[in-house]
């Protein structure tokens, strides 16, 4: 058996710590050159949204994407902390009252009940901007141009086409803005391709642009990326209907009450779950022009899919 998939969980939990390492680095109270001071309130806020929680599997994806196209180490480590916050800013936002009104997060009150609405605000805001400060560094690759593909792939996975713009998709579904209507099975795997999968989509595909990749690696990876990216949410959709607060650290059951649209509701518990196998294989199959070497990315993708918070 490929060692990647003995030492998957070891080697998820080092790529955690190491980002925990570098978001506790950049989250510091000290001003870096160009800013002129750091408020104590929002730095306190900002890391108390960014640090202690989560699995960090978007910066795991893609660290070991970029292993898999022979790429260092540290510097795809800076660009997947980039990465993870935008990820906690989109958490914050989500939570809003404006928004999902969840009051927990992680086992834990959300930013808006720890702090107030308007420092979650900011707080988002600030995690954001700071991401494209960090993947423009050189510590993320030396080569500008290699900065500036991820800078503007990382602005479309987040912006009006990806995660922004799906959840105004998902907010148009719940009946928010005008009277609600049945979504169909291509429009809700849009939406959820766009609110979830995007940033998935681009952690994959960003090692593959540290690594230089060829058209045809790069093309595999981006198979990957969006087959794992929806079979993220559905996973989600299944713990949201079968989990309990207490396991997830976040309230369950909250999307069927908001009558949310998603492809457990289209498809069935039994479908939901045959809709996964199919991506997994689906993954595993993009993943043929690296051979072995990139067994862990498989076994990512079963992970993915079987997880249970």
């Amino acid at each position: 058996m490929n060692k990647g998939i003995t030492d998957f969980p070891a080697r998820l939990s080092s790529i955690a710590a190491e980002t925990e390492k570098t978001l506790n680095q950049l989250l510091g109270e000290v001003p870096i050159a160009g800013e002129i001071a750091r408020p104590p309130r929002l730095v306190t806020a900002m890391r108390y949204a960014a640090l202690d929680g989560g699995k960090r599997l978007r910066p795991f994806l893609l660290v070991e994407t970029a292993a898999v196209c022979g790429v260092a180490r540290a510097g795809a480590l800076m660009a997947g902390a980039a990465l993870e916050l935008v990820h906690c800013y989109s958490l914050i936002h989500d939570d809003l009252p404006a928004m999902d009104d969840d009051d927990l997060r992680r086992g834990r009150p959300t930013v808006h009940k720890a702090f107030d609405e308007a420092t979650a605000i900011l707080v988002g805001d600030a995690l954001l901007t700071l991401a494209f400060d960090v993947m423009s560094r050189d510590e993320v690759h030396t080569d500008p141009k290699i900065r500036v593909a991820l800078i503007s792939e990382l602005a479309r996975a987040a912006g009006l086409g990806g995660m922004a713009g799906g959840q105004m998709l998902d907010l148009a579904a719940e009946g928010r803005f005008d009277s609600k209507r049945a979504l169909t099975e291509k429009e809700i795997a849009t939406l959820q391709a766009m609110k979830t999968g995007a940033l998935i989509r681009f952690a994959c595909r960003a090692g593959a642009i540290l690594g230089q990749a060829d058209k045809v690696e790069f093309a595999g990876i981006d198979r990957y990326g969006a087959a794992i990216g929806q079979a993220f949410q559905i996973a989600d959709d299944l713990l949201d209907v079968e989990g309990d607060a207490k396991t997830l650290g976040k309230a369950a059951g909250k999307d069927a009450a908001a009558g949310k649209a998603t492809l457990v509701a289209a498809l069935g518990i039994d479908g939901a779950r045959a809709r996964l196998k199919e991506l997994v294989a689906e993954a595993d199959a993009a993943l043929a022009p690296f051979g072995t070497k990139s067994d862990i990315l498989r076994v990512a993708a079963r992970f993915v899919a079987e997880r249970k918070t």
